[in-house]
């Protein structure tokens, strides 16, 4: 009979290392989510992706030199109590914790509302049940078969978005039929021009922009259990600037060119309306076949990231010994079970719950994204001041432009925060996470500090 494992196995390939962080980046914020930043800032919110877009790929090499240095389960959370102290990691797991089953709660809700473009007579709750079932049963398999579903579900999203950005740019150059007129590019700029609400409208459209990154950050977890990470995560980092201009840029230029900006999102999808008019009669059935993949893939993410992070804090002692309970096959299966029970209990919640309060939840989660971010780059700065001058030389994958390029993310990071509290309708995530780091900041010194015992960083396992 084969026995429990002690610890995490490296299960994951260059390959799916790859894929995981290629499908982060594409979710249904790009699928429906981009016509409220469009909304704000008109075509101009390309630039808000290009500058937001550079200040995510800044934070995550600055997380790829801490993760290659020391690959572990905990990634930022310990990074941050290493580095910052106990407080700070305590506080930046279980934030990253939490946005993670705030984000599935939406995802799950959104599946079930998917599937009734099917099956119109079957109720929610059913296929919400069903695909938290599967997620969970599926991050109980052995790490490999997660990678391997990750590899699938991107690979369908990837090559959505290329047929959309060919089909576009076909419409943009020659037409096709009746539905699509050649179009050109005139659509960017004849609608009270290319940046019709100004500067403020591009600022105000960063913190939609930047929640959209949000979940990148999963690359660092998986350090832990990827074979060689020293080359494979600084591979799957380094794809970032290409897969922001591509995904998003790129798409959003061409849906723009074609559909004016300001009528995005009133009619339906855009990609709906790209497919239709190509004349493809199942436009929706296809639109809500990528969109599936595209939900399956961020729970099941979101559940192995947060699962991940658990059990790191376990080892750490800033989250229950029950958490460090490993199957045989290396899965943190204690932490899987408890997410699935809690995703469950969020899922009634979700119906019991006034709207209010759903939407007073959901909007931490921005403000949870960014605060990870910044711990990250402030785990980092200490980091490298702890460093002697050969370990500094020593790096094996140093942040670029250092240390200009990190201070700038850092201070665009605060600006963002600010934009969420002077814009009115992103202005309860800061108050939301102003509550949330009290709370939890309370907690702490009421019930973790007193048995928190010091502690080197722990060392990469397996």
């Amino acid at each position: 009979m084969q026995q429990p494992t002690s610890h995490l196995l490296r299960g994951l390939s260059a390959r799916h290392i790859r894929f995981i962080a290629l499908g982060s980046a594409i979710g249904t914020g790009l699928f429906y989510g981009s016509a409220a930043a469009i909304q704000m800032a008109g075509p101009a919110v390309l630039l808000a992706y290009l500058v937001g877009g550079a200040a995510v790929f800044i934070v995550m090499r600055a997380l790829g030199e801490m993760a290659v240095r020391h690959p572990i389960a905990g990634s930022f959370s310990s990074y941050a109590r290493h580095y910052l102290g106990p407080l700070a990691g305590f506080i930046t797991g279980w934030t990253y914790t939490f946005e993670m089953i705030i984000v599935c709660l939406a995802d799950v809700t959104a599946f079930g509302v998917y599937m009734g473009l099917w099956y119109p007579d079957v109720p929610r709750w059913i296929w919400v049940l069903s695909i938290i079932c599967f997620i969970g049963a599926l991050n109980l398999c052995h790490v490999r078969v997660f990678g391997e579903m990750e590899f699938w579900l991107s690979l369908i999203k990837v090559a959505a978005i290329f047929a959309m950005i060919v089909a576009g740019a076909g419409v943009i150059l020659f037409g096709f039929g009746h539905s699509f007129p050649a179009t050109g590019l005139e659509n960017l700029w004849t609608h009270d021009g290319f940046a019709p609400n100004g500067l403020s409208g591009v600022i105000a459209a960063l913190g939609i922009v930047m929640f959209a990154f949000g979940g990148i950050e999963i690359i660092g977890i998986t350090a832990a259990e990827a074979r060689n990470p020293e080359k494979v995560i600084p591979q799957a980092i380094n794809t970032i600037p290409l897969r922001i201009i591509l995904f998003y840029v790129c798409t959003l230029f061409i849906l723009m060119a074609i559909f004016p900006w300001n009528s995005i999102g009133q009619q339906g999808s855009p990609f709906v309306l790209i497919f239709d008019g190509l004349g493809l009669p199942a436009a929706a059935n296809v639109l809500n076949i990528i969109v599936i993949s595209a939900t399956i893939s961020a729970i099941n993410s979101d559940i192995f990231g947060a699962g991940r992070m658990m059990y790191g804090m376990a080892k750490e002692g800033m989250a229950p010994k029950s958490f460090l309970r490993i199957a045989s096959n290396g899965v943190p299966w204690m932490t899987v079970v408890v997410l699935t029970v809690a995703l469950l209990a969020a899922v009634v919640l979700n119906y019991l719950i006034p709207e209010q309060v759903f939407v007073l939840i959901a909007s931490l989660a921005a403000f949870a994204t960014l605060w990870v971010w910044l711990m990250i780059l402030l785990s980092h700065f200490a980091m490298r001041r702890s460093l002697s001058t050969q370990q500094r030389q020593e790096i094996r994958f140093p942040v670029p432009f250092w240390p200009v390029a990190p201070v700038v993310t850092l201070l665009f990071m605060l600006l963002v925060i600010g934009v969420l509290g002077a814009v009115a309708e992103t202005r309860l995530a800061l108050i939301a996470g102003l509550v949330w780091l009290a709370i939890l900041t309370a907690f702490y010194f009421w019930r973790i500090k007193k048995r928190l015992k010091p502690m080197a960083l722990e060392q990469p396992e397996g």
